[in-house]
């Protein structure tokens, strides 16, 4: 059996009409909510300001009295009579020849004689790698023997020179530095070192090889075709200390 409703009496029928307009409702009430602007009253206090009559101070006009401006310079006096000096001078013009050497013109023969020129030795300082130099310089204690020997005896005796004058810097101990430092010199024509020259990893180090090479005696020149040259030399002097 089906029940029957009145459409007229149905609570639901609307609920959908309501409810929009109580979401509406509630949403103005809400924006006047927000917008509404409150302001406090605070106390205002008139106060009457009493302005005093200010003295006026009358300041005086002072006249500043400038010098006057000098007068001009009185204009340049030009002699009455002036006379004209004649000094023209008539100049004769100087031809020049010229000294080029045409086509048509003659040249003398002339031929030299041996005796007449002159050659003039120019004393040069020619450095010969130790390699190739015939005669190389000679240490003291090594004179004598083979080329070979002496090669050898110069290496051995340069050797036992660094060794003996080698002092470690304490500077390079405090900052426990090391390294190997190549140093390059020259043994000049008269046997002595010169033009000492280095590279390492600290100029204290350099210095100190510098002192050890500074101090080595005085040698017989090399020679190359029998004639004293200069002759560049390199050694390496290695820097390394113990840790203990």
């Amino acid at each position: 059996m089906q029940v029957k409703k009145n459409p007229d009496i149905e609570v639901g029928r609307n609920s959908s009409l309501y409810f929009a307009v109580g979401l509406n409702l509630m949403l103005l009430i809400t924006y006047l909510m927000f917008e509404h602007k409150t302001y406090e009253r605070d106390v205002i206090t008139r106060d009457i300001v009493q302005v005093d009559n200010t003295i006026e101070e009358d300041i005086p006009i002072v006249n500043l009295e400038l010098p006057p401006p000098p007068p001009p310079p009185p204009p340049a006096l030009v002699p009455d009579d002036i006379k004209v000096v004649e000094d023209q001078v008539e100049i004769e013009e100087t031809i020049i020849e010229s000294t080029e050497i045409g086509q048509n013109d003659a040249i003398e023969e002339y031929v030299a004689a041996i005796d007449d020129v002159e050659v003039e030795e120019v004393d040069e300082d020619i450095e010969v790698p130790f390699a190739v130099i015939e005669n190389v310089p000679v240490f003291p204690g090594c004179e004598g023997g083979t080329r070979q020997e002496q090669i050898e005896c110069f290496q051995t005796k340069m050797q036992e020179h660094v060794n003996k004058n080698f002092n470690y810097p304490e500077r390079a101990l405090e900052l426990e530095m090391q390294g190997k430092v190549y140093v390059l010199f020259v043994i000049d024509k008269t046997g002595r070192v010169s033009k000492i020259r280095s590279r390492g990893p600290d100029q204290i180090l350099e210095k100190e090889a510098e002192r050890i090479i500074s101090l080595l005696p005085k040698m017989i020149p090399g020679k190359q075709r029998g004639k004293e040259v200069n002759m560049p030399y390199s050694i390496p002097i290695t820097f390394k200390f113990r840790q203990q």
